[in-house]
């Protein structure tokens, strides 16, 4: 099969991806990576937006989805499938506004995935959220896990390595951990007040933590004013900002617990990062997480801040648990492989050429 792959994410300044940069160029990295590696005797073409695609193609893969941008093309001409990591604006639009240009663009968009051959999804939480909010019959969604990449394991650092890694990050000996954007859904607010109260301090990291330029009109960035204003009072927190990847896997191994109490994930990408590098995971059953997560995490109500504060506590000065935590989570997140990834994509290709009778 030749196969066209839309990389669009990967291309600097697409203002589309800014609010999930990591999560999709993760995803398409990855898939692009593994698609190369193992083959399964298909031709991969890798385009942008704008690119002029060969009339030669037996699928044009678009790999990203967003609601309220016209990130699919209104035209077929080819064979279509489309990857569609969660619908959260959707499900919860008092907290993530559309506007009229993002109503109508969900409409236009909503038009052209009724068109495409096949959707594939993170989990059976957003397949459901797709159900709900096309229509669209489920017999056409297929669930694909993601994975984390190779990089994403238990390491011993060296002690040069580790004072230089603590001094740039201003770590201290003991922390939590938490990665990922700053959308309502992550539930940020209860979680800096909850690591105050179980007294643990909190490395927190993300771009959009510490950007200069902040659209305070904008209805989608009210939790991160709110974030802002509370890193600013907290003397136990650090903002890291963005971080390369190399850094993340050292935060990773050296914090003390990882921490992502949401109230809504499609995958939850950043709990099996931390699972795969042996740290214990404190979080919650909303969305996928409870699908992705297992019984390898040690699970909060997010909605209740005393109760995050307490699983916190629980972990954080329990040597015992986390130690059980971090066992589990080794030994489960190696269900999670990149080459299932792509040999699941692949087999939804097949199923696009064979009319789905697979």
């Amino acid at each position: 099969m030749r196969i066209a792959i839309d990389i669009s994410p990967l291309k600097n300044g697409d203002h589309s991806f800014l609010h999930r940069v990591r999560g999709a160029g993760s995803y398409v990295e990855n898939l692009k990576n593994s698609l190369i590696e193992f083959s399964f005797d298909n031709e991969y073409i890798f385009f942008t937006k704008g690119q002029e695609l060969s009339k030669y193609l037996d699928i044009v893969h678009y790999p990203y989805f967003e609601p309220f941008f016209l990130t699919l093309p209104f035209r077929k001409h080819f064979k279509t499938v489309v990857t569609i990591h969660d619908l959260i604006p959707l499900v919860f639009p008092s907290h993530f506004p559309s506007g009229i240009r993002g109503k109508i663009k969900w409409q236009i968009q909503k038009l052209a995935l009724k068109r495409v051959d096949r959707i594939i999804t993170d989990s059976f939480c957003s397949k459901k959220d797709i159900v709900r909010f096309t229509d669209i019959k489920e017999e056409k969604i297929d669930v694909v896990y993601l994975s984390v990449g190779n990089e994403f394991k238990k390491n011993n650092y060296s002690k040069e390595k580790t004072d230089l890694l603590r001094k740039k990050y201003k770590l201290p000996e003991k922390y939590a951990l938490y990665v990922g954007d700053v959308t309502w859904n992550k539930n940020l607010p209860r979680l800096i007040e909850a690591a105050q109260k179980a007294g643990t301090f909190l490395v927190m990291v993300g771009k959009a933590l510490t950007d200069k330029v902040l659209d305070r009109s904008n209805p989608w960035n009210k939790d991160l004013i709110q974030i802002k204003n509370l890193i600013k009072n907290g003397n136990n927190i650090v903002c890291t900002g963005f971080v390369p990847t190399e850094d993340l896997v050292f935060l990773y191994n050296q914090a003390t617990v990882f921490t992502m109490p949401s109230l809504y994930e499609g995958f939850g990408l950043p709990i099996l990062e931390a699972m795969s590098c042996g740290c214990p995971v404190v979080t919650s059953r909303e969305g996928s997480i409870s699908e992705v997560a297992g019984e390898a995490v040690f699970y909060v109500d997010p909605k209740i801040t005393e109760n995050i504060a307490m699983g916190l506590k629980k972990v954080f000065f329990n040597e015992k648990i986390r130690n059980e935590l971090s066992k589990k989570g080794l030994i489960y997140s190696k269900k999670f492989t990149w080459r299932k990834t792509a040999e699941r994509t692949t087999a939804v290709y097949k199923k696009i050429i064979s009319g789905g009778n697979l």
